[in-house]
């Protein structure tokens, strides 16, 4: 098991499958001068497996394949139905824009992934547009659609920001109502190089609930279990569906932290808001070092996980992290 210095076990890995994204959104990628990675650079779907290997043996227990947007990346679902095949006890999920998502939805569920979290910061084409810098509003619905036609559960991840799409509330309420899904707004985080963010458009998760009370009547949930997350999730009385904030700013999670981030190019971060980095890919790519130098990794550089909320105070809530989000995987 990964026990770090502040006892808390790690048991959830995000898997950054590939950088590239066909959407620029400006809480993500905002840099108008980001080069993405090389070929050589990126791990190869045969590194990846074996680093999943290797977590799952030292207490992994749920994965999360995200990007970028893992879909851009060639053969991705092979990859996926192969690792459910060999390690059919982890809880595999993947986040995506669903860009891509129309034609895939199908093949995704017989790969062995039974829910995907889903990108979507607004229910207005032209909104849309603005936000991530294309006019694909109607792709993504398509594949929400096809993904809730081949039986996935679907979670909804909305980026709250005020003045951009604090008014749409309403509109995503019914939007869960409308389809049982779940529907989580992430405070905007000051994290990645050239981040746009601002006070001005931060929307603190507490203004949320607040706001969603007056609307309609909602029902605190408890936890399932440990890998389930750090959104505090809301059933809508009379309704399926769920509302849920995750306050990565307001009210850390840091004491309950049980992730670690593996970027597309091998490097091992134990906290999203430190650049501290560790190299997985040399010992991958040696063929004199394997899985006891892996988990000696893994290990070294869990017992020096940070608590995260302390980088965020000692920077005065400025931007953190010298990567765009999209390299650093979420």
């Amino acid at each position: 098991m990964l026990v770090d210095s502040n006892g808390r076990t790690v048991s959830y890995l995000r898997l950054s499958i590939t950088d590239r994204c066909n959407l620029r959104c400006l809480y993500c990628r905002p840099a108008a001068n980001w080069v993405g990675l090389s070929h050589e650079d990126v791990l190869t779907y045969e590194e990846m497996f074996k680093l999943v290997n290797a977590a799952s043996q030292a207490g992994i227990e749920k994965v999360r394949l995200t990007g970028g947007e893992p879909f851009a990346r060639k053969d991705f679902i092979p990859f996926v139905a192969k690792l459910h095949a060999v390690f059919p006890q982890l809880d595999l999920r993947i986040t995506t824009n669903a860009t891509l998502l129309q034609d895939q939805a199908q093949a995704v569920r017989q790969a062995g992934v039974t829910c995907l979290n889903i990108s979507l910061d607004t229910l207005q084409r032209n909104k849309f547009a603005q936000i991530t810098g294309v006019d694909a509003y109607a792709l993504v619905r398509a594949g929400i659609d096809a993904c809730l036609e081949a039986g996935l559960r679907v979670k909804i991840n909305v980026v709250a920001l005020k003045g951009v799409n604090d008014d749409e509330l309403p509109g995503f309420v019914d939007f869960a109502q409308k389809y049982g899904l779940d529907v989580r707004f992430i405070e905007f985080m000051p994290i990645g190089y050239e981040s746009r963010w601002n006070k001005d458009n931060y929307w603190a998760a507490q203004d949320i609930i607040a706001h969603l009370q007056e609307m309609v009547s909602l029902v605190e949930e408890a936890r399932t279990s440990r890998n389930s997350g750090p959104a505090r999730m809301y059933r809508i009385d009379g309704s399926l569906g769920r509302i849920g904030v995750i306050s990565a700013v307001s009210h850390h999670f840091c004491h309950s932290c049980n992730r670690l981030r593996v970027t597309s190019d091998g490097k091992l971060r134990t906290c999203l808001f430190s650049d501290q980095e560790y190299d997985v890919r040399s010992i991958l790519r040696d063929p004199e070092q394997g899985l006891e130098e892996l988990l000696a990794l893994f290990h070294r550089a869990n017992l020096e996980k940070p608590m995260g909320y302390r980088l965020l105070q000692e920077r005065g809530n400025k931007a953190v992290c010298d990567r765009v989000m999209t390299a650093i995987g979420g």
